[in-house]
């Protein structure tokens, strides 16, 4: 096949040849965008005019509905306008920019789940040191911190991938994929992304392992509480979230890890729909469905509306 350089478009993976189905695609992600959209600005919104939401936990929830929301809206959209309107194409510069949001929501989301485990563990297990540690300014930094290195995370795979030469513009996928784009690629410095690909889920290993520790440390804290209210209001924050945390691991796990012989197009389809669109749907209702003051904030704020 001739060397395709840098395509002018990429052609995406097509839903159905069938009309109908197409518009049933369309309509099934619109739902789902317009439900995840929504449930994830009334928590941005809930947490911003609520008083009683301006501590660090909700602070980073907050955070993280925001990068739910930028992460869902950089592939959803376009999906659905390629079911709407029968085609297939992604300019060359709107797959470069799915490739750099997709690492940048991606690596920030997990930084700031890893932040909110540390965050739980201070308030459990050194409840006095917790206003110092995790003052205003802190709970800032951090979160800047976790911003900054999912931008270096989209700069580096973004500018790896789009130095490679591309046999084909036909990608696999409904958005522009990484491991697809690899195998469409002519040049040997596919490996360099292959390398950065391991490199970032080590990394990503590592925190989960450390969120893992954290609670351990926090539940053996938990079992040694004298008052039962007590655990139970401890639990009420730390089971969503580590619910959140699983859902995000387990589902992307799921989708890359599968051996190759199962993988096809409806497979490939399936599995990235669940991992790039189920946790940010998920997680404003994982959050909110045991959370006293959150659930309040979020009445009013439905009342008010």
């Amino acid at each position: 096949m001739p060397n395709i350089t840098s395509p002018s478009e990429f052609l995406l993976l097509e839903f159905s040849e069938v009309r109908e189905l197409q518009l049933l695609h369309f309509f099934v992600f619109l739902v789902v965008y317009v439900t995840t959209v929504t449930a994830n600005l009334l928590i941005i919104i809930a947490v911003v005019l609520d008083h009683h939401l301006h501590t660090p936990m909700y602070f980073f929830l907050m955070n993280l509905a925001v990068l739910d929301f930028g992460s869902v809206s950089i592939m959803v959209p376009k999906a659905m306008v390629n079911s709407l309107l029968n085609t297939r194409s992604i300019s060359y510069a709107g797959c470069v920019a799915q490739v750099f949001f997709f690492f940048f929501f991606g690596g920030s989301n997990f930084a700031i789940l890893t932040l909110m485990a540390h965050d739980r563990y201070v308030a459990i297990c050194s409840p006095l040191l917790y206003e110092t540690k995790m003052h205003e300014g802190a709970c800032i930094q951090m979160a800047a911190s976790a911003w900054i290195a999912g931008t270096l995370n989209a700069i580096l795979h973004t500018s790896c991938t789009f130095a490679i030469t591309f046999c084909s513009n036909r990608i696999n996928q409904f958005f522009c994929e990484v491991p697809k784009l690899l195998t469409v690629a002519c040049s040997d410095l596919y490996i360099v992304e292959v390398g950065l690909l391991i490199l970032s889920f080590t990394i990503g290993g590592g925190c989960f392992i450390f969120i893992i520790i954290t609670y351990v440390q926090i539940f053996s804290t938990l079992i040694q509480m004298p008052s039962v209210q007590g655990k139970k209001k401890a639990l009420s924050t730390c089971i969503p979230h580590l619910t959140v945390v699983s859902l995000l691991v387990f589902t992307g796990v799921f989708a890359y890890l599968r051996p190759p012989a199962n993988r096809s197009s409806d497979f490939d389809f399936f599995f990235a729909v669940i991992y790039a669109m189920l946790p940010p749907l998920l997680n404003p209702f994982i959050y909110s469905m045991r959370n006293k003051d959150l659930k309040t904030a979020l009445s009013k704020l439905t009342e008010f509306g």
